[in-house]
């Protein structure tokens, strides 16, 4: 009698403790999904872009309809996680700050480790590397990387093109949340002497506008980058949704499908094959 009595205060400890570790997992597993519980309720993802960078983001003329190759790629993931989906444009410098005050719920960067500390980041969606646009008839003069020193370089503040600039002694001209055109136009026009941007953006935005004197640079490719869903580091359970439906993607051609539409039918979701200077202290 007196075991079964200590067996049955046993077992009940014991069940009492499983409990316990069970409502701690559901705790835990609550605070997790608490992101991803947000997106369910409210049936809506929230996403930060540009809307003004071809073939990313952007609004075609005449047109009121946002597309490019990141808009489509977040609208297929929003389609196969289940909700609708709402774009907020604004400038690259603001998106990180956005996203982590809450005001969206995910955007496209590459990694970098300060931002890697804050940040979940996906699985990449377009692999590339860093070019440069400079005047046509005579390559503003930059020749090799060190001879960015006292150029002009336009671009966003916070960027890692900018950094490269920066490294090699470029000044930064900075710009708000301009179009490509703005850009371009002062390379030609001399206002500055090179914008150092992705390969695939800048190989695209040049041809819009052949009345200008420039060209990508024929000799100079360095830093290889990738381009990933970002959303806050708590959002566990979504970048496990998200990382999932990319690999989906890539595995159904769905991403080769969406590159080749905007980036003139070659696949960034595949790394390049080209010989690409590694730049050493660039994240």
């Amino acid at each position: 009698m007196k075991k079964l009595v200590v067996l049955s205060i046993f077992l009940s400890a014991l069940f009492f403790l499983s409990a316990c570790g069970g409502d701690k997992e559901e705790s835990e597993e609550k605070v997790e999904d608490e992101i991803w519980e947000s997106i369910q309720e409210s049936g809506e993802i929230v996403v930060g872009t540009a809307g003004t960078l071809y073939p990313a983001s952007y609004y075609p003329e005449g047109s009121d309809e946002l597309t490019g190759y990141n808009v489509e790629v977040f609208r297929e993931i929003a389609e196969r996680l289940g909700v609708d989906i709402k774009f907020e444009t604004m400038a690259y410098d603001s998106m990180l700050s956005a996203l982590q005050s809450g005001r969206v719920d995910i955007i496209q960067a590459g990694p970098r480790e300060a931002s890697r500390e804050k940040f979940a980041f996906s699985e990449p969606v377009k692999y590339s590397f860093s070019t440069m646009i400079v005047r046509a008839d005579d390559l503003s003069g930059i020749h090799t990387l060190e001879d960015l020193k006292g150029k002009k370089a336009g671009g966003a503040a916070t960027t890692v093109y900018s950094d490269i600039a920066r490294k090699y002694g470029a000044e930064v001209v900075t710009y708000g949340n301009v179009t490509n055109d703005a850009y371009l136009r002062d390379v030609h026009n001399g206002q500055t002497d090179v914008v150092i941007n992705d390969y695939y953006l800048q190989s695209l935005a040049i041809q819009a506008f052949p009345e200008f004197n420039i060209t990508l640079h024929p000799d100079l490719r360095f830093h290889p980058t990738t381009n990933n869903v970002v959303m806050q580091k708590e959002a566990t359970v979504l970048l496990e949704k998200i990382n999932e439906i990319i690999a989906d993607m890539k595995e159904d051609g769905t991403l080769t499908e969406i590159s080749k539409e905007f980036f003139g039918g070659l696949d960034v979701s595949k790394e390049t094959e080209e010989e690409v200077i590694e730049i050493e202290g660039i994240e």
